[in-house]
């Protein structure tokens, strides 16, 4: 095993910043009152939660009250669709578009809808990993309920064009989602603006805690309650609220978005400098996505003749973390749904690889994963026949 420790996984998870650790502590220790309580011990956590809804608000140029914390983005994408096409529905809308290259969470999502009636409209990813707006437009029936298309691609980190395809789609009086887990944080995201009717967000992709996120609902949208019970978030969401998570949530994305500018610099140039580094050093691989539209710090290439799986185990040997696509379906041995949306033949795709960079990856460490991973991939190759048959013109 290498003394080497790069994390290149961000996309999966990120680490937990310090200043955030530190503004949750006091609500996990002294400050543990119950949010809902009347008196003001209580009502000091009740202040906390406010101030991070306020924050959030700020942030993503939304109205406080349009914030409805959740446990992460899973939650909050059932959430947007379970109920929106449930309201809608009662208004004879039961058409509900989305993408071939959503997160499973929504993709599920709909499979579960489908089975209660709805018809589901899944558009076509092109090679570069963008949506097109023409094909929304094409896709809008009279009985359209809701429009669900991923801000950015958790996978290849392609942007796609949000604020045109809600201008389509409020001019259309159909409702739009956009799932912005991966978005939230990285770039700019104007809820308002770009004419978003709900939006799904989850504080551990930008240096907040794991099981805390939020959905944004558009005021005067009315559909029904998550979880019934108390009164917490306006009667949607039942439960106690989990103060210290909502805490950090608030505070990583205060940092987050003071910073976002300068960190997208910095990172898209460590993520240009990979992306060019490795496929000049080894031969037959491809970029995933489009090169200038995506994430500042995705990078997603294919590397024909290997198997996604022993790559990864061979850099785990080498200290780098890395995945061939979502870590919510690492234990599946299916190529990526992503990468086949995009049109790769399956043993293209088999063979993929996602490095995934933050504000905290060093030049160190890009330097490091240029000189180590193409002898892994090298030394895979001279193991696989089906790099022999590539080699040969079979294939």
């Amino acid at each position: 095993m290498s003394n080497r420790f790069v994390y290149a996984d961000n996309a999966a998870t990120t680490r937990l910043l310090p200043a955030v650790l530190e503004a949750m502590t006091p609500y996990l220790t002294e400050e543990y009152g119950n949010p809902s309580s009347l008196y003001g011990f209580g009502q000091t956590a009740r202040q906390a939660v406010d101030a991070a809804r306020e924050t959030v608000a700020e942030c993503l140029h939304c109205r406080p009250e349009e914030v409805f914390f959740t446990s992460g983005g899973s939650e909050a994408d059932n959430w947007a669709l379970k109920m929106a096409a449930e309201a809608m529905a009662k208004r004879g809308k039961k058409h509900l578009i989305s993408t071939a290259f959503e997160h499973h969470a929504i993709l599920h999502t709909l499979e579960h809808l489908k089975k209660q009636g709805f018809e589901v409209t899944l558009l076509p990813v092109y090679e570069d990993g963008i949506v097109r707006v023409e094909d929304v437009k094409a896709a809008l029936r009279p009985d359209t309920a809701l429009v669900s298309v991923m801000f950015a691609n958790n996978e290849i980190g392609t942007v796609q064009p949000i604020a045109e395809i809600g201008a389509l789609c409020r001019e259309a009086g159909v409702l739009f989602h956009t799932d912005a887990v991966q978005a939230v944080g990285h770039i700019p995201v104007d809820f308002a603006g770009m004419n978003i009717d709900l939006l799904s967000l989850s504080a551990h992709k930008f240096h907040g805690p794991k099981g805390v996120g939020a959905l944004l609902i558009r005021r005067g949208i009315r559909f029904g309650n998550l979880i019934d019970g108390g009164a917490q978030e306006k009667g949607r969401r039942a439960g106690t609220e989990n103060t210290a998570g909502i805490v950090g949530l608030g505070a990583a994305l205060k940092l987050a978005c003071e910073a976002m500018e300068e960190n997208g610099k910095r990172v898209s140039a460590l993520r240009d400098r990979l992306i060019n580094g490795l496929l000049s050093s080894v031969e037959r691989s491809r970029l995933n996505g489009d090169p200038a539209r995506r994430l500042p710090g995705n990078v997603n290439l294919s590397f024909e003749g290997i198997e996604g799986e022993s790559l990864l185990l061979m850099l785990d040997f080498k200290g780098i973390c890395a995945s061939s696509g979502s870590a919510c379906t690492s234990g599946s041995l299916d190529p990526s749904h992503v990468l086949l949306a995009i049109g790769l033949p399956h043993a293209v795709a088999h063979g993929s690889l996602r490095l995934t960079l933050s504000e905290e990856t060093s030049d160190e460490d890009v330097e490091y994963m240029l000189r180590e991973i193409p002898p892994v991939v090298q030394r895979l190759r001279a193991m696989s026949p089906l790099w022999e048959r590539i080699c040969k013109g079979e294939e």
